[in-house]
Formats: C-alpha cells, structure tokens, sequence
C-alpha cells in the first residue's frame, strides 16, 4: 500500500479512535486497515498508536504526525480537485465568522462585491471575537486576526495586521510623550482586557535594544478595539490597538504614534476553514476575494 494510503487510513484511525469504525468508513476490511498502520509505524520506525483490547489512542509522537499529515492529505485534496473547481459555480449558503471590528470597518464592500458576483450564495455571517469551533458549529470559514498556530485547520494569510501604541496629542501634551520603554512607568494605559475580572495586560515590544515587557493597567480595560479606539481618541490614555482600527486618525493626526521604534509582533488576518477533501466553490470564491481585496500592503497602512 502507497504512503498516501497509508497516511489516509492512519488519519481516519486517530479521528475514530477505532480500527473498526475507520475501516467503515474508508470500506476497508479492519485488517486491511490494521496492517496499514503497522507497516506505517514500521516504515518510521516509531510507534504512532496506543492499543488496548478496548481502545486506540493517539501518542505524542502519533498526535505530531497527524498533525502534518492532514495538511498534506489537504493540500494534495486541492491540488485534486483545482480542475473539477474552475467549472464549479459557487452556490449555496455559506457560513463565516469574523471579528466584530475588523468586519464592521472593512468587510461591507468584500459582501458587497462577493454577493454581486455570485448570485446563487447566501450569506450568514455572525460576527465577534470568539474563536468559534468551525466543524461543531458548522462554520465553513473564520477570518481569525493572531499570530500562526499549530493547528489540523488550514489558514490562508489576506492581510498583515501591524500594531501601534498611539494616543490623543492632548493626552501627550499633558503627560508628555515617552522617549524609551522606562518612560511608560509614569504613563496612563487602555488595556485589551477579557472578563469582569482582567484589568491588565502584558505588552511585549521590540526594539533596538532588545524586547521589554510592560505590564499595563489603566482607566479602562475593554475586550473591544473600538472602545479602547475611542477612549485613546478622547485622551485617556496609551492603547496598542491594530492599524486596521486606528489608521485613518494616525493619518489625520487624531491620533499619535507612541515609541515608533518599539513594536509589538505582528499578527495576521487569517482565512480559516477545516482540511476538507474537497474545499467548496463559494468558499474558495470568498477566499480569493478577501486576498484580492486586503492584500500585503492593506489600504489602511498605505499612509500613516
């Protein structure tokens, strides 16, 4: 049997936790499946399973594999199914999840223009800042704004999504503006913060002389980018809030670069969706819209 076999039914074995119920599955008989995975964990030389007479259990070094080999079994399902995909018309409804901000402030003309080109598409989009579970609440896709993780799911990058400290000029005419990281000790703070309890947060800046570690507390702590967009606005403090929210008043003056030679790392803005076998036409077409339109040099930093 190909490696390609191999890793299908080893996959579907670690997703069942069964021989048994993996063989259902790919049609197989549950030795053919059995003697699958034993020439794989041989051909390695390493032991991917754990076996019981009750059980099957995924080791560390199996969960490792697993891992990588859904992503090449999804990549090769791409590559499969490009041709079959061109003379696909996405129709359907397809489900998203996107961030409450980002969505608000830039997602009306991707629907917009999405919509309009394909016509046979509804679409369901909830919005907030939960990272949703795409398979257990049947999402098709998420737009996700992080760094990269180690995940089974595939994530396309549509966007850099580049952080600042920033505040109000009135607010640095009255406290002064910080020269080094030591200086933000005596500075006011607006925190990104989650439930009733947090009221601070950790900044990790980078600069010439190395990475600093400023833990901040402040007036106001919000889960919520725009909040904190408008309470920097109104001078209440220092916010490190993503260019996508804030690039407008950098470049109208509203608002102030704070320690420009300090940055956060950057994150990401992030098509989301599982390792299909076959990834959907209206999923695909949403896709390549949002990179079409966002890009590596979005229009929210081409100023500042």
């Amino acid at each position: 049997m190909d490696r390609l076999a191999s890793l299908r039914i080893f996959a579907k074995v670690v997703e069942t936790a069964s021989f048994t119920a993996a063989a259902e599955k790919l049609g197989l008989s549950r030795a053919q499946v059995s003697k699958a995975v034993i020439d794989l964990e041989r051909d390695l030389g390493a032991r991917l399973l754990e076996r019981t007479t009750r059980r099957v259990k995924v080791n560390e070094v199996g969960a490792a594999y697993y891992e990588r080999a859904v992503r090449i079994l999804a990549e090769l399902d791409e590559a499969d199914a490009a041709v079959r995909r061109l003379q696909d018309a996405p129709r359907g409804i397809l489900r998203v999840s996107a961030p409450l901000s980002f969505a608000i402030l830039h997602l009306k003309p991707v629907v917009t223009a999405f919509l309009a080109a394909n016509p046979e598409v509804s679409l369901s989009l909830t919005l907030g800042d939960r990272f949703v579970d795409l398979i257990d609440e049947g999402f098709d896709l998420a737009i996700r704004i992080a760094q990269p993780e180690s995940s089974s799911l595939i994530a396309r990058k549509i966007a850099p999504a580049r952080r600042v400290l920033c505040a109000a000029p009135k607010y640095l005419a009255q406290h002064g503006r910080p020269r080094t990281p030591a200086d933000l000790a005596r500075h006011r703070f607006l925190p990104y913060a989650t439930g009733p309890a947090a009221r601070h947060e950790d900044w990790r800046l980078n600069g010439p002389d190395g990475e600093h570690v400023i833990r901040v507390t402040g007036p106001l702590a919000s889960n919520n980018g725009d909040m904190l967009h408008c309470a920097a606005s109104d001078g209440l403090g220092i916010a490190l809030l993503p260019t996508f929210i804030v690039g407008p008043d950098l470049q109208t003056g509203v608002l102030e670069v704070v320690l420009p030679d300090y940055t956060p790392a950057e994150l990401g803005i992030y098509a989301v969706y599982p390792p299909n076998r076959q990834l959907a036409a209206k999923v695909r077409a949403f896709i390549d819209l949002l990179a079409a339109h966002f890009g590596p040099r979005p229009h929210w930093d081409l100023v500042e």
